[in-house]
C-alpha cells in the first residue's frame, strides 16, 4: 500500500497536464468538488455513514478542532492549488525539490511550534538544504518560491493533521467540505458565461476532472493504511519515491529545464536528505 501510495504521488502530474484546455483554478475547483462526492460514496459503500455524523457532531461542539478543520482544508488547498499551477506552467521540477525539502521543513516546525530540540547532524542536514537553495539563487536565478510554499504548506498541512485527532475519511470529507462552496461558486460563474470544462472542454478531459476525486483519496487512503502497518522508517523512505518520480517526469518526459546549476541546488538537498535519514536511522 505505501509503495502504491508514493507511485500514485509521484504520476500525478501526467494526471493534470493530460487535462486539457482546462484552466488551473478550474482544475482545482473540479478536485474538491468530486473528492468530497468520491468521500461521502465510500462512507456509505463502507456503512460508516453514521459514525461520519456522530463525528461531525463532535467537531462542532468543540470550536478548537473545528477551527483545526477549517484552517487545515484551506492549507491544503493551497497546496493542491499551487502545485496543479506549477505542473500547467512547466514548473514540474520546482514542485519535486519542494516535496524533497518537505521532510527538513517538517524538522523546522517541531522546532518552531512544538519546541523540539535539533540535534548537530540534523542542523547540518538543514543547512546543506539552505546551501542548495542559494544555489538555486546564484546558478539559475531563480529563487525557487514554488518549492518552498509546497513544502511549507504540506509541512504546516502535516503538522495540524498531528494536532487534531479525527479518523481519515472525516477528515478529507470536512477538509472538502470547508471549501467547496468557494469551488462551486467558482465553476457555477464559469457555466453562467458559458466557459466552464463541462461545456467546453474535450470528454477525454472531463473524464479527467471528475476522476480527479479518487486520484486524491485514493493515495491518502492507501496512506492511512500503510501509516498503520508500516514502520516510521520505511515509510521514511519511500517518500522520497514520489518526488524522484516526478523530477525524471518533468525532465524526460516534459522536458523541462535541468541545467548545471539545477543539478548543484538539488545535490544539496540530497546531502541534507541523506544525512538527516542517516541522522533519523541512527536515533532509531
Amino acid at each position: 500500500m505505501g509503495l502504491t501510495c508514493y507511485l500514485l504521488w509521484g504520476l500525478l502530474p501526467i494526471y493534470w497536464k493530460s487535462i486539457e484546455a482546462v484552466n488551473s483554478f478550474e482544475i482545482l475547483a473540479n478536485r474538491i468538488i468530486w473528492s468530497l462526492l468520491f468521500m461521502i460514496g465510500v462512507l456509505l459503500v463502507s456503512h460508516k455513514w453514521g459514525a461520519f455524523v456522530q463525528e461531525c457532531r463532535a467537531i462542532r461542539a468543540d470550536r478548537k478542532k473545528l477551527a483545526t478543520v477549517i484552517l487545515a482544508g484551506c492549507v491544503i488547498t493551497f497546496n493542491w492549488g499551487l502545485f496543479i499551477w506549477a505542473v500547467g506552467h512547466g514548473r514540474i521540477v520546482e514542485t519535486s525539490m519542494g516535496y524533497y525539502m518537505n521532510p527538513l521543513v517538517n524538522v523546522l516546525l517541531g522546532v518552531v511550534f512544538l519546541g523540539e530540540r535539533l540535534t548537530n547532524w540534523t542542523k547540518v542536514s538543514v543547512a546543506l538544504a539552505a546551501i542548495g537553495v542559494c544555489f538555486m539563487l546564484a546558478k539559475v536565478g531563480v529563487f525557487p518560491w514554488i518549492s518552498i510554499c509546497l513544502a511549507l504548506s504540506f509541512g504546516l498541512y502535516g503538522y495540524i493533521k498531528k494536532t487534531l485527532v479525527v479518523t481519515t475519511t472525516t477528515s478529507i470529507l470536512l477538509e472538502t467540505l470547508v471549501v467547496v462552496p468557494l469551488a462551486l461558486a467558482y465553476v457555477g460563474s464559469l457555466s453562467l458565461e458559458q466557459a466552464a470544462a463541462w461545456q467546453t472542454a474535450p470528454t477525454r478531459s472531463i473524464a479527467l476532472l471528475i476522476g480527479a476525486g479518487a486520484a486524491t483519496a485514493i493515495p491518502l487512503l492507501l496512506f492511512t493504511g500503510a501509516a498503520k502497518k508500516l514502520p516510521l522508517s520505511m515509510l521514511g523512505f519511500l517518500q522520497y519515491l514520489s518526488p524522484t518520480l516526478t523530477l525524471l517526469i518533468g525532465i524526460f518526459l516534459y522536458q523541462e529545464s535541468f541545467t548545471w546549476g539545477h543539478l548543484l541546488s538539488f545535490g544539496w538537498i540530497w546531502l541534507g536528505l541523506l544525512v538527516f535519514t542517516c541522522d533519523q536511522f541512527r536515533s532509531a
